[in-house]
């Protein structure tokens, strides 16, 4: 089971099956999974599409598929749809994001399923939550563009996508959140639930404060980059060497620690910044000498000041710039063998008692787990044998 297993492992006992593809649906197991759930991916004969992916989905199965067994099954086939049903029957979870119907189709709905197993965990990873859109096929570029955050991105005139997967990852996380209410619910009266989390939706969550600020201010918010900013010192800034640092300075007790440090004496002993508020109405006085100041300075030294006083900063940096990051490299990177070899890799961003979860099964080559998992499930050496002959599963 362990290939660098830790003891950080909270949901061991549970066993989950996972018919997932590409971000959403794979983030939910990566979770459950990185939290030691044992979770097994099944997929079609030829392996998940996701693998073969170029270009920016390049990354998907890498990334959210560690820690899980792959099991490969025919499930147009009557066997392969007999093996799966021996699974999910002594599964504590299931996951799907395919679109709406399709697990149906196949005979492994929710209706048939809690028959199949009343305790059962079924979640799905869906575009929408019930009402006139539910049946549509989304992708989360297509709800950042329906749900504002396509525009809060871009500038004004061109919407602007997330530089990440960011509703497809949130909305896995949510389904996450789902899942462990309905376990810890089933505690009490021993029946499963069907939790559904959804793109649209959860991109109308991530604007939530957006909205919320139109009802307080009385006006729609410009995007993000011409937003008018609640500090004065909020914003990238250019150093020697055309190096820029973002900085915020955010609290009264900031700009005090802040002019002391940068020796800003004016600045704090003029009344009329001593509140938030105030100075952003002089931002176009505090600006031009804290632009001209930080100019004179290098990116290392300027950074080393403003950790010193405790001011929020950072380099303005590439993905790539995190595989040698000092900080992830005490434990927040796994090291994961793909394809193309070993990748450091982002691990789960939570600590238990000071502890990090671990890599305890590496990424998984097509149908690799296919004897162990059916094994474990009841099948005999005879049987697993005949079902590899017949390709009803793959290893």
């Amino acid at each position: 089971m362990s290939e660098t297993a830790g003891t950080t492992m909270p949901l061991k006992d549970l066993v989950v099956v996972e018919f997932t593809h590409m971000v959403m649906g794979p983030t939910t197991g990566l979770v459950l999974a990185d939290l030691g759930a044992k979770v097994t991916k099944i997929e079609p004969p030829g392996g998940d599409k996701t693998r073969r992916l170029k270009g920016s989905g390049a990354g998907y199965f890498p990334m959210y598929n560690r820690n899980k067994r792959s099991l490969c099954i025919d499930l147009k086939s009557d066997e392969g749809k007999a093996v799966a049903q021996t699974l999910i029957s002594k599964a504590d979870i299931l996951i799907e994001n395919f679109r709406p119907g399709a697990m149906d189709k196949l005979g492994f709905g929710y209706e048939a399923m809690k028959v199949l197993n009343p305790g059962l965990i079924y979640c799905s990873l869906k575009g929408f939550l019930k009402g006139p859109y539910e049946n549509r096929t989304a992708l989360d570029e297509v709800t950042q563009m329906m749900g504002g955050l396509a525009y809060m991105t871009g500038l004004p005139d061109r919407p602007m996508r997330a530089g990440s997967s960011v509703i497809d990852i949130t909305g896995g996380m949510f389904g996450v959140i789902g899942v462990l209410s309905a376990l810890h619910e089933r505690e009490k009266t021993g029946k499963g639930r069907h939790i559904t989390s959804s793109l649209f939706e959860t991109t109308a969550f991530m604007v939530g404060q957006h909205m919320a600020q139109q009802t307080v201010l009385g006006e729609e918010p410009p995007p993000m980059s011409v937003r008018r900013s609640a500090w004065s010192v909020y914003d990238i800034f250019h150093c020697k060497n055309e190096e820029r640092v973002f900085i915020g300075v955010v609290s009264d007790t900031l700009w005090q620690k802040f002019c002391e440090e940068f020796e800003l004496h004016d600045f704090a002993t003029d009344e009329r910044l001593s509140k938030n508020n105030d100075r952003v109405k002089y931002r176009d006085e505090i600006l031009p000498v804290i632009s001209a100041m930080f100019a004179e300075l290098d990116k290392t030294t300027l950074m080393a000041k403003l950790e010193r006083a405790g001011i929020p900063f950072s380099p303005i940096n590439k993905p790539s710039d995190l595989f040698e990051d000092p900080h992830l490299n005490c434990g927040g990177l796994l090291e994961v063998t793909t394809t193309e070899g070993k990748a450091k890799l982002p691990a789960l961003p939570v600590e238990f008692d000071g502890e990090r979860t671990a890599l305890h099964h590496d990424l998984p080559a097509e149908g690799k787990d296919t004897v162990e998992v059916l094994s474990e499930a009841g099948f005999s050496k005879e049987e697993i044998e005949r079902l590899l002959k017949q390709e009803v599963v793959i290893n």
